[in-house]
């Protein structure tokens, strides 16, 4: 058993005993129902020892368990091997929900109780698990604890870093005229105020940007829009005079970030969007006024980007392509000479994004998996596990960048020397299914599941899926995830329009053995106009040679492989100006059409 693991276990246990709690569940969210959270909300990491970003953990009086989807069903086994806590993959048939696994657990037990922190569930997910929970032998939730402010002893503090202004250069949109155009939607909604929690959706509407969240250039604040004003929710000292005088302007008042249950109290409107699914269930609750339980209309504004945003993603594109070719273009090179592992490639990409101007950091851990590692969907190498890289099979890199004027995210994978016959035939499946998207044309409006099919079809032909997305919406100098419009297999409703950046990353993954992964960022521009409808195409982004080494040529359709000369040419093209004469002929060589 992991000694840390076990002593923390126990340390909640305790505090579950002495609250009359048969069981604890621990999520992996923060209060603004993120994705990537501040330190100080990793609880479930903490406890556990699993890192990824999707999980969630329950403990009852002498077991545990951790629920995750398939990205992370390899990476948990082995981060939860020696603790004593069960991996449950989530989503497949013989797995048991939480709450149908409580109630086993939990049946002999006279009034049982379980706990959660509602202050980082949302409002939406504890009236779910209340109703589940009492249909499941009148089990009852309770909301109002967090043993971990007892437990956790050197739990971080609320992030207290700077906040600074985004330029509207690069925004392309004024805060004032974003509060504008989100104040007459909620007038056309009949609605007098809004609470905004998604810290993205705060730095986008204000035009700012802070560090407060690992790769994601957010502050931890809360944002209450209405009629004549607006309050932010932040601890004062995150605020330089130029900000507070900014805020000041745009007719923004500033509260403590502690104080917001309050102000949700305070607030004099009839009514106030307030999504379930989006706002924590102690803030929910705080809510004295009529409840508009309706989305924001913030996160659709935000991912439709505007003339500014686009071509700032266009610029990025060019310094990002110049630095992966200068990596790519050493690779190969450096593993035959040797000393060359996962991590230490890692860090030698980054190295050439710093040099490339206004570079801000990268936008998620790199993703460096080398064979076997591969098929670990959302590896990340540490010491312990880095491998040396030898001049065959397969090496995949999914890296980003933050730039001021936008956000990277690109998936490459690169035979290092010979591969065999099988890791061609995946590599080119999923080659096929990358480039079918990139050349589809759709109606406006088409959800990205009704897009899903066309990335998988080659591969379903053989038998073969991926559990991931196809892809997701990509933030403006903000997070690399971003909705509401995704691609994948799940029915998710939200369109497609002209001006959405959205990724296409196909992939396929063979425990044991090797995976592969291709992503290209894309933007939905139009396409045509007919007697039918809009119709929507994409331009690809990214702008980075794909290995054609493993590449099976007979199993390309001519359209596919004239895609893919096409684009290697606009990569040359574009790229090559920039590169030195030895960078240039590499170029020349990886773009070459086939």
């Amino acid at each position: 058993m992991n000694r840390f693991t076990t002593e923390r276990l126990a340390a909640l246990r305790e505090v579950m005993r002495r609250e009359n709690l048969d069981a604890f569940i621990i999520p992996s969210t923060d209060p603004h129902n993120g994705e990537y959270v501040p330190p100080r909300w990793e609880a479930r990491k903490w406890l556990t020892g699993f890192d990824g970003s999707a999980g969630t953990a329950v403990v009852t009086a002498d077991e545990a368990a951790l629920w995750t989807d398939s990205r992370y069903f390899l990476a948990a086994a082995e981060q939860l091997e020696g603790t004593g806590i069960v991996l449950m993959k989530d989503g497949m048939p013989d797995t048991p929900d939480i709450c149908k696994w409580l109630g086993m657990k939990l049946s002999a037990l006279r009034n049982p109780a379980v706990g959660l922190d509602g202050t980082v569930n949302t409002a939406a997910t504890v009236k779910t698990i209340a109703d589940r929970l009492r249909a499941e032998g009148g089990i009852t939730l309770r909301t109002n604890i967090d043993p971990f402010e007892r437990i956790w002893r050197d739990r971080p503090q609320v992030p207290q870093g700077k906040v600074w202004i985004h330029p509207v250069e690069y925004a392309g949109e004024t805060c004032m005229s974003k509060l504008g155009r989100i104040r007459t939607r909620l007038s056309e909604m009949h609605v007098g105020g809004m609470l905004v929690s998604a810290l993205d959706d705060i730095a986008w509407t204000l035009n700012l940007r802070g560090n407060d969240v690992h790769c994601n250039p957010v502050f931890v604040s809360y944002l209450l829009i209405e009629r004549e004003r607006g309050t932010i929710y932040i601890n004062k000292v995150k605020l330089t005079a130029d900000v507070e005088a900014y805020l000041s302007e745009q007719g923004i008042d500033v509260e403590d970030y502690d104080m917001v249950s309050e102000g949700l109290r305070r607030y004099e409107g009839y009514n106030i969007l307030i999504d379930e699914n989006a706002t924590s269930h102690a803030l929910y609750s705080a809510v004295r006024c009529v409840k508009a339980n309706v989305p924001s209309p913030v996160p659709y504004m935000k991912a439709v980007k505007n003339a500014a945003e686009i071509e700032g993603f266009r610029r990025v594109m060019v310094r990002d392509g110049v630095a992966m070719v200068r990596f790519l273009s050493r690779l190969l090179l450096s593993v035959r000479e040797g000393g060359q592992t996962e991590l230490s490639v890692s860090h030698s990409l980054e190295t050439l994004r710093s040099e490339q101007d206004d570079f801000r950091g990268i936008s998620f851990d790199t993703i460096s998996a080398y064979g076997e590692h591969g098929a670990v969907v959302h590896y990340e190498p540490t010491a312990d596990t880095d491998l040396p890289l030898r001049p065959e099979g397969l090496l995949l890199i999914d890296s980003g960048a933050q730039y001021a004027d936008g956000t990277t995210d690109i998936t490459r994978t690169v035979a290092l020397g010979d591969v065999t016959d099988e890791e061609r035939r995946v590599y080119t499946l999923v080659l096929k299914g990358h480039i079918r998207l990139q050349m589809l044309k759709f109606p406006r409006g088409a959800s990205g599941t009704q897009l899903d099919a066309v990335a998988r079809c080659a591969l379903w032909s053989e038998g073969m899926n991926f559990m991931h997305g196809t892809g997701h919406g990509v933030g403006s100098y903000l997070c690399v995830h971003e909705g509401p419009h995704q691609i994948r297999m799940e029915w998710k409703p939200a369109p497609i329009v002209e001006g959405m950046t959205v990724t296409d990353e196909p992939g396929m993954y063979l425990a044991g053995r090797f995976g592969v992964r291709i992503e290209n960022m894309l933007l939905a521009v139009p396409y045509v106009q007919t007697e039918f409808g809009s119709f929507l195409r994409f331009e690809t982004l990214t702008l980075c040679p794909i290995d054609t080494a493993p590449v099976v040529t007979e199993m390309l359709s001519a359209d596919e492989r004239a895609w893919l000369n096409g684009y290697h040419k606009t990569v040359y093209d574009k790229l090559s100006p920039l590169l030195d004469d030895n960078e240039r002929a590499w170029l020349k060589d990886a773009t070459a059409a086939i």
